[in-house]
């Protein structure tokens, strides 16, 4: 049995199941992110192996975790051995490279992030094609279009790679859950479009339950929504990494959920879309199943001010979209 002090980690989303047939990788396992995303997943009971990359230190952080009282088996990988730590696996989740610090922002990071994307993406299209990747590392914008970019190069499939962009929607969950003095895990707010303040579309008029917001509230909460990372990277000196840990095992366990079979497992994610003019990614809530997206959901009903902020998100979107893009075929072998 699961201890009941966590059994609140599985109450919205998380399951207690005890099959367990799944490999799940974890890219960049030793950092401060990849640490509590280990520690997350070794508690989830459909993983029954769970193997941690990083370029040091991977292989401790898996005895680590290996002594922990729950089925998943962990075993940890260095510098040399990417292929081994992909080979089976069902799901990877990128939590490797270079994280935010006070003054960068997103696109600060691309120019040391790229180029690890690139080089994982194309070990996964070898060793592992048909696995489930998700990207959080950042910018995610531009991270995702080289991701798949690099799939298309080498015959894979760009409809299995996900921006993970969990934590926008528990960062807009948790502050109407605080405004409304309700449980957080009750609330579902969609936030789609992306991953950045510029890009990012909470749809507080889709709240469920329905939550009375006054057009004051839902512009500070917007704003407060779309600086959420921010306003961490200056109370820490550093970027999220418990929060953003705890929204990828979300995901990872949807994801899982899917691929056993589940039905109507929804999770909004940033990929591969055609559901709004003039681009080509976008995130928005998503159906998920035993082959990834099952049905992308679209974005709904708009009110005007979500219209607004659309607007000015897809004209920034583009250019994050079309700089990754330029990058990964610049870089075509």
């Amino acid at each position: 049995m699961i201890p009941s002090g966590l059994l609140c980690l599985f109450r919205r989303n998380f399951s207690v199941s005890l099959k367990n047939n799944y490999k799940v990788a974890v890219l960049g396992a030793s950092g401060g992110l990849g640490q509590p995303l280990a520690l997350l997943l070794k508690l989830n009971r459909m993983i029954k192996q769970l193997d941690l990359y990083d370029l040091v230190k991977a292989p401790g952080v898996a005895v680590d975790c290996s002594h922990i009282e729950t089925p998943p088996k962990c075993k940890g990988y260095g510098k040399k051995d990417l292929k081994k730590a992909l080979k089976g696996a069902h799901i990877v989740m990128i939590a490797a490279g270079l994280g935010r610090k006070p003054g960068m922002t997103r696109d600060d990071l691309f120019k040391k992030n790229a180029d690890l994307i690139k080089e994982i993406m194309e070990k996964c299209a070898k060793v592992c094609p048909k696995a489930l990747v998700g990207i959080i590392t950042n910018p995610v914008n531009s991270l995702v279009p080289i991701a798949c970019e690099i799939l298309k190069q080498n015959c894979g499939d760009p409809k299995r790679v996900f921006g993970i962009t969990t934590l926008d929607t528990c960062r807009a969950n948790t502050f109407v859950g605080e405004y409304a003095k309700k449980s957080p895990l009750d609330i579902n707010v969609p936030v789609i479009g992306g991953h950045s303040a510029d890009t990012m579309i909470p749809l507080f008029s889709q709240t469920t339950p329905k939550v009375d917001l006054c057009g004051e509230v839902v512009q500070k909460m917007t704003k407060r929504v779309q600086n959420a990372g921010t306003e961490v990277v200056k109370a820490k000196g550093s970027s999220s990494t418990l929060s953003i840990a705890y929204a990828a095992a979300r995901f990872t366990n949807s994801l899982l959920r899917g691929l056993k079979g589940e039905k109507n497992v929804i999770e909004s994610a940033y990929v591969k879309s055609d559901v709004v003019c003039g681009v080509s990614y976008f995130a928005t809530p998503l159906l998920l199943g035993k082959n990834g997206i099952e049905k992308n959901l679209g974005v709904g009903k708009l009110n005007k001010f979500e219209k607004k902020i659309m607007a000015k998100a897809v004209k920034a979107l583009k250019k994050n979209i079309d700089k990754g893009v330029k990058f990964a075929k610049s870089s075509k072998c």
